[in-house]
This record gives structure tokens, sequence and C-alpha cells, in this order.
């Protein structure tokens, strides 16, 4: 237990005060889903700073990770695409970050845009201190070859392949998609009708995609830390999964809310959401089961929307 700050809680506290309470080189996980600068009703933080503002307390607290994580330690971080590119370069070349993978989170119910095609995933870098020494438990997420599946190669590892990166359109229509440990990774996001949504807090992750990450890249018994701990579910699946596990957050409510949300469940609890996530998504497989709708009255075609071209009598040409 630190002198400041109680192991397996949530902490009312600015995250650069209480990183510098963390002593060097005691955290094996860090998992952060900063506040993105897009101008998000927080609790009590103003998410409208200014850009450089915004990059240079973004450099003090990834500077901050850097130092309380240990050698072997690894450091996800969720961001959006404004400041994506930013955070990256910031992360290696000021903190000493190595990136190890760049995976893209594909996910439902994302907000419907009229001018420009509309957002439906968010980037999730995963950096190492060192890229000798780092926890990632292949084990975990190895997916059957084609070898295997497709060829019968006795030449292929029985234990399966690490997956490729994949580009999907459509994944309900597409079973053979978006393999578990694919770098495009899809769940849907959380949304407000979902029985996981904890309801205080706008932007909470899927337990789903946080077990993920925290399989991978820790072990049970190792310290979990959230820097923006919001609806405390990186908390939550940690304590789930018998991690140990910090956070803090500036909001008295949200650290209320998500104490009370941790006080809730055990360890060896199941995670909420599917664990294939392919599973909650509806196949579009049959085309349109419900007749185009207008406002005042209800539209049937009158014919198929697509019929095949009617042969000719004579021949072409």
């Amino acid at each position: 237990m630190f002198d400041s700050l109680a192991i397996n809680a949530v902490h009312e506290i600015d995250c650069l005060k209480a990183l510098s309470l963390l002593p060097e080189g005691k955290v094996d996980l860090a998992f952060a889903d900063p506040p993105f600068n897009i101008g998000y009703d927080y609790d009590v933080y103003d998410d409208g700073q200014d850009p450089e503002t915004y990059l240079g307390w973004c450099t003090q607290w990834i500077r901050e990770l850097h130092r309380v994580l240990k050698r072997d330690g690894t450091f996800w971080l969720a961001i959006g695409d404004e400041y994506a590119a930013e955070l990256k370069v910031i992360a290696q070349r000021q903190a000493g970050f190595r990136c190890r993978s760049w995976v893209i989170w594909y996910y439902t119910f994302g907000v419907n845009c009229k001018y420009k095609f509309s957002r439906s995933h968010a980037h999730l870098f995963q950096f190492v201190k060192d890229e000798q020494q780092f926890t990632f438990n292949t084990e975990e997420i190895r997916v059957p070859s084609a070898r295997q599946l497709v060829y019968a190669d006795n030449r292929a590892n029985p234990k399966g392949r690490l997956p490729d990166d994949t580009w999907i359109l459509r994944p309900q229509d597409l079973p053979g998609g978006f393999e578990p440990l694919d770098d495009c990774w899809y769940f849907p996001r959380v949304a407000g009708t979902f029985k996981e949504r904890a309801g205080f807090h706008g932007c909470q992750m899927p337990e789903q995609l946080l077990g993920r990450i925290i399989r991978v890249s820790s072990n049970p018994g190792d310290l979990v830390l959230d820097p923006f701990a919001g609806s405390s579910t990186t908390l939550v699946v940690a304590k789930k999964l018998s991690r140990d596990f910090l956070g803090f957050d500036l909001s008295a409510n949200y650290v209320k809310l998500g104490t009370e949300r941790l006080d809730r469940i055990r360890a060896g609890d199941p995670l909420e959401g599917a664990e294939d996530p392919r599973s909650s998504a509806p196949s579009t497989a049959e085309g349109k089961t419900k007749p185009i709708t207008t406002r005042r009255r209800i539209v049937k075609p009158s014919r198929p929307l697509f019929e095949p071209a009617a042969e000719s009598d004579s021949a072409a040409p």
C-alpha cells in the first residue's frame, strides 16, 4: 500500500498530483482514456482547452506514467482522431515509450454525422518501456490458422497463430471476420439502453474490451492503474480478473459512484457483455425487414427495388 493513495480504490484527486505521489516503477499496467479535448460535458473538467495547453498537459501525465511503470510495464492509450497522432509522438519522442501495436477499435452505435462519414472507431495504442521485456500473454490470444482449418497442414502450430490485421465493412455479416485479436477490434459502444451501462458517466468503455487488454498485458496480482477513472470500468474489470487496481478522478461524484460500483462486484465475477461481440450484432444478411417509412406514411415498394434486366428478343448489334 502506498503512503498517500490506497491500493484497490479510486481517489478524488488530479491525475498529475496523484501520479507525483506514486513511487517510481511500481505499476504493471496503465490504461488511460483521457478527455479528448472535443468539448464533452464532463462533471467538473473543462474539455475545451487551447490545443497547446491540452498537449502540454498530456505530455506531463504521459511522462509521469512512464516513470511509475515498471521496466516491463505496459501503457495502453485510448484516444480519438483529433489528437491521436500528436499523443503517439509525445509518448514516443518525449516520454520514451515504444509503440508495439496501433489497434483500431471499431464500434457500433457511433454518432451519426450529416456532412462527413460517421465515426465508428477510436485508437488504442500499446506502449512499452522495454521492447525486449514486457507482458504479452500470447497463449490467451491465439486463433486457429488457415493451415489448421483449411489445409490440414501437419506443419501447423497446434496452438494456432497470432492474428492478422483486417478491414471489414459489416462484421455481423462476416462470421469469419473480426477474430478475437485482429488489430481492428470490434466491440459495440456501451449505449444508453445497454444493461452494462453504469448510468453516471457518458464515456464508458466496454468491459470485454478492457478485459482483453488486462488479460494480455498483465497477470493476476499485478497492479493496474487508470489515471482517468471516470465510470471506474477499468478498475471493475481489474478486480473481476483478480488484479490490484488504483484509479483517480477529479469528480467527487464519479469517485463516489465508482466506489459503490466496485463494492458490488467480487474477484471472479464474469465480465459484462458478450465475450464474442459479433454475437450481439444482428445479421443483415436477409436485407431490410421493415417497410421504408416517412414522417406521415409507410411506403411499401410495389416491385422489387432491384430487378434483373429483361432478356432481349433480338441479338445484340
